[in-house]
């Protein structure tokens, strides 16, 4: 897997509770989706970069490929964090919705998986950042 140096990226990580907490939690709704749902591993990973999006408005309907929708994602998000006006037009929605994009073009295994992982992380310091706003 990936070997970082969490500590220089983000020091609270590995002193705080909260984080595997939020690790517990994930874990916990998927046991409850196994619960409900069963075994789904063999289910197909439905993802290329010519795969065509399905269940769209009409208007967009068999115009949508994996592949644009990943590539607009990627310059919105590049786009919100480069604006000048210091307003936080940058957003966890931003960040999560490029990252989801990207995994849904991805057609080899083992790119599709370090994809999912990104997603899963910007969820997970999503919901940390929510927590802390609670706080």
């Amino acid at each position: 897997m990936v070997d970082a140096v969490w500590t220089d990226v983000e020091p609270e990580w590995w002193g705080d509770a909260r984080r595997l907490d939020v690790l517990c939690e994930v874990q916990a709704e998927r046991v409850r989706q196994a619960t409900k749902h069963g075994d789904r591993s063999h289910l197909p990973d439905g993802t290329a970069p010519d795969a065509i999006l399905e269940d769209l408005p009409a208007a967009y309907q068999n115009t949508v490929r994996a592949d644009d929708l990943a590539q607009w994602a990627k310059a919105r998000t590049q786009a919100a964090s480069q604006r000048e006006s210091g307003d936080w037009s940058l957003t966890f929605e931003h960040i999560l919705t490029e990252e989801w994009a990207e995994a849904i073009a991805e057609s080899v295994p083992a790119k599709l998986r370090a994809e999912l992982i990104q997603v899963a992380a910007v969820a997970v310091q999503w919901v940390q950042a929510i927590d802390r706003r609670m706080t």
